[in-house]
């Protein structure tokens, strides 16, 4: 059922006058800088409290209130014929492929930036996406979003996610971003292709507003995040270097036990 745009600006309205979203921290000057098309990483930037968009049962949600777990966001139009697809087909197989579970681990939103989108297409098109991950998981953890052009402004402004309308289509980079808990932007894998393990170390990152499990912090140690790769390599040298620092600990010690058996004998 869709609601009468009447309706939810009342609600719009009324979650203002409560409070819900009466913290406005979107400052378009702060991303100026950005370019006209492509992904602007805004590390350490928060989600603002009042952007209001629209998910696939027609119900206004606040953006930031969704995020209450480590969150995957991703832009998209629904009726692109080139990078969305492939973005959204890849996001599908990696949410398959990863040994997290979504809706315990993670969540994803989907977000439209085409203010002509609706959400009678989102919910068509989450219906499509779903139908491609071949494991049991928890489908309402994966949030399709739509929006007028304010809204949708200000979140693709907080996020670094720059685009152009070229007549009834848009020009645009793909990527996602990971979020943290408390709505920072701990994380952004670019491309539309994802490999299950960037993916898990970029959603431990996020995580980590919270204690995160031991394993995670062995692999963080041995893998660096290579910024101009835009993916997790091994770190080879702090790897070595533990390494041979340890061998010579190694070494040390038993020189040290050695020389004092040698001297027990002499006694």
């Amino acid at each position: 059922m869709r609601l009468n745009p009447l309706i939810i600006l009342v609600l719009i309205l009324i979650a203002k006058t409560t409070g819900v979203l009466a913290q406005d921290n979107f400052d378009p000057n702060k991303f100026k800088s950005d370019g006209k098309i492509g992904i602007y990483e805004h590390l350490d930037s928060f989600i603002p409290n009042d952007i209001v968009l629209i998910n696939q049962d027609s119900l206004p949600v606040n953006l930031r209130q969704l995020i209450d777990k480590p969150t995957v966001i991703s832009f998209v139009y629904y009726n692109c014929p080139g990078l969305c697809s492939p973005l959204l087909g890849g996001l599908a197989e990696v949410i398959e492929r990863s040994d997290l579970a979504l809706g315990k681990d993670y969540q994803v939103i989907t977000i439209s930036f085409n203010p002509g989108d609706g959400p009678t297409l989102g919910k068509k098109k989450k219906h499509n996406y779903i139908n491609q991950i071949d494991r049991l998981i928890d489908t309402s953890q994966w949030i399709w979003l739509t929006g007028d052009s304010a809204n949708i402004a200000k979140a693709t402004a907080t996020m670094g996610f720059r685009y152009s309308k070229e007549g009834k289509e848009f020009v645009h980079a793909a990527a996602i971003m990971v979020v943290s808990p408390h709505g920072k932007i701990t994380r952004y894998l670019h491309g539309t292709y994802f490999l299950p393990f960037d993916l898990k170390m970029a959603l431990t990152e996020a995580k980590e507003e919270r204690s995160g499990p031991t394993i995670s912090k062995v692999l963080k140690f041995c893998f660096s995040y290579d910024a101009e790769g835009k993916k997790y390599v091994f770190n080879i040298t702090k790897v070595t270097g533990v390494i041979v620092l340890s061998g010579a600990l190694l070494l040390f010690l038993i020189l040290v036990l050695k020389s004092g058996k040698k001297k027990k004998k002499q006694e």
